[in-house]
């Protein structure tokens, strides 16, 4: 009999729950009510639960009918001539590495896509007040934006994340990853370089009249959280709406490109590079200061010789192994030695 009381009991519990929408009222919470409704604690745990339990009864409801007949391959738009806006950002979290070999540039960042999905909207009055799920993307149509100057091996090295839906359609996906991009670097005025990185983003299929990206912010890149590099200074990275035309199709293709400025920093090189190249150049000014015919002239045009042919081959290794541009300090090396050597058999 005491058994049959309490389920009846928990049952009534269960109801006020439902009816409250999930909001349990104090007033059901009170130790009295609870000891004679609940003489076992599980009892009491079970009706507390069960509130939660509607909030995720809402959700499975919600996605059940947003998601049984959705198309994944149908661009949400409700007319299908109108262009569907896309706003488009960058996170930059870090600059892992500068290849100037290669000539690729690997940054750590975060992508932001906002659009408006008028197949997701929802009453959230009549599914228990929920505003906003999380939905793979895998389940939904997103824009297919990829970098133009991507040199990585899979082309994309974003990780695919959950889309945030709201209950108004609105959409947001933010997906990190590791991007390896394509980078002109001029090493003309190595170590004392500024260096210009293009992001090139867009989208692969969708042409301007279908797919219209807006950048999300006038000052271009998001650098909140970016961490610092040792090798590098970060300057800005603007960014810029294009639209252009190719000579494959008629149809006009807008991209979002995020210009990464960065300055070497030259303290490294400073000391390791250009003091020890001045210091041992500024010897050779010893040798005016000895007589002629000593023999010590010779020896110390000798001895600076050879450190210069040391320290070029140390300067060699150190500069970028391109042949686009030749650095102004190992040309400057060069000329010293040859100068230096000139000097030496004009005094002979």
């Amino acid at each position: 009999m005491k058994s049959d009381l309490r389920n009846v009991d928990f049952k009534i519990c269960n109801e006020k729950c439902k009816q409250k929408n999930g909001n349990f009222e104090m007033k059901y919470l009170d130790k009295y009510a609870i000891k004679s409704l609940f003489p076992r604690p599980i009892d009491a745990l079970k009706c507390a639960l069960s509130i939660d339990s509607l909030q995720g009864y809402h959700e499975k409801r919600l996605l059940n009918n947003l998601l049984n007949n959705y198309n994944l391959l149908e661009r949400p738009v409700a007319n299908e001539s109108d262009p569907l806006e896309v706003r488009f950002g960058l996170t930059l979290q870090q600059i892992i590495d500068v290849d100037e070999k290669n000539q690729i540039l690997t940054t750590n960042a975060w992508l932001n896509l906002e659009w408006n999905d008028y197949n997701l909207k929802w009453n959230e009055t009549e599914y228990g007040g929920v505003k906003d799920l999380r939905i793979t993307p895998s389940k939904l149509w997103k824009p297919d934006v990829l970098m133009y100057n991507s040199a990585d091996e899979g082309f994309d090295g974003t990780y695919q994340t959950n889309v945030v839906v709201k209950h108004n359609g609105s959409c947001l996906y933010v997906p990190p990853g590791i991007f390896k991009s394509t980078c002109k670097i001029d090493i003309t005025w190595f170590p004392f370089d500024d260096q210009h990185c293009d992001m090139k983003f867009g989208s692969w299929t969708y042409d301007g009249n279908q797919l219209d990206l807006v950048l999300n912010s006038d000052e271009g890149g998001d650098l909140s959280d970016f961490i610092t590099n040792g090798e590098w200074y970060l300057i800005g990275m603007p960014g810029k709406k294009n639209t252009i035309v190719y000579a494959c199709c008629p149809e006009p293709y807008v991209d979002i490109t995020f210009t990464i400025q960065i300055r070497r920093r030259t303290l490294y090189y400073f000391f390791n590079l250009i003091v020890p190249c001045v210091l041992i150049s500024s010897m050779a000014l010893l040798g005016f200061t000895l007589p002629p015919d000593s023999g010590e002239k010779l020896t110390l045009g000798v001895t600076i010789l050879l450190s210069l042919t040391v320290f070029l081959n140390l300067v060699a290794e150190t500069l970028p192994q391109v042949s686009d541009a030749i650095p102004l300090l190992g040309s400057d090396a060069i000329l010293l030695s040859l100068v230096l050597l000139q000097t030496k058999n004009y005094q002979k």
